[in-house]
């Protein structure tokens, strides 16, 4: 958190805020309540190895999440997907890796192609079946 400060980011916390274990699945939804609702503009989600806060981020309706263990897919991901959750693994990345793939996936737009803004288009159809 304080290197999303450094950078100029407000900084909402949704937990956890000691060691012991916890239910993912609650703080992804209290993370991606805030992207819904428009008081975030991207969340990031840290667990394991990301993948359980990644598959629980994707059941909710308006989120689009991805595993972000590389720079190229952190931003990747925003810029043809329109990614909206970032999720990393704690037990797969160290901490310089982790910054530098939340500075490209916060830097990152999605791009004005018609073919990925067709293609997400498309995925929110998907959410409404």
């Amino acid at each position: 958190m304080e290197f999303l400060r450094s950078l100029g980011y407000a900084v909402e916390d949704c937990g956890s805020y000691d060691p012991a274990p916890v239910d993912f699945p609650d703080i992804t939804r209290a993370v991606c309540e805030l992207v819904r609702s428009g008081r975030a503009v991207r969340g990031i989600l840290v667990c394991g190895t990301g993948v359980g806060a990644c598959i629980a981020a994707n059941k909710i309706p308006g989120i689009r999440a991805s595993v972000c263990h590389d720079i190229y897919s952190a931003h990747q991901c925003v810029e043809h997907d329109d990614v909206n959750v970032a999720c990393i693994g704690a037990q797969i990345v160290g901490i310089k890796v982790a910054e530098d793939c939340l500075r490209a996936f916060l830097a990152a737009e999605f791009s004005t192609a018609e073919e990925f803004r067709r293609r997400v288009a498309k995925l929110a159809q998907m959410e409404t079946r």
